[in-house]
């Protein structure tokens, strides 16, 4: 009885245990477009409730750093 008990055990620990190995995925940095001062022409556009600031046929949204150039 002592050695089924065992062999249960030891076959359950196994079947918990994983064969998957980790994959190391590698991402390439996005470029950001920043804008220190938006000139003088730019349009205020509301999108979905967000507020985004609108030059030479882009969308910028406002930040610490100035203005970043985003996909709406």
């Amino acid at each position: 009885m002592r050695h089924l008990i065992i062999l249960f055990f030891a076959l359950c620990t196994m079947s918990l245990t994983s064969c998957a190995t980790r994959t190391h995925v590698v991402t390439k940095p996005n470029r950001v477009t920043v804008v220190k001062t938006a000139p003088k022409h730019y349009k205020i556009v509301n999108v979905r409730g967000k507020r985004y600031y609108f030059w030479n046929g882009n969308h910028y949204r406002k930040t610490r750093r100035g203005y970043v150039l985003v996909r709406v």
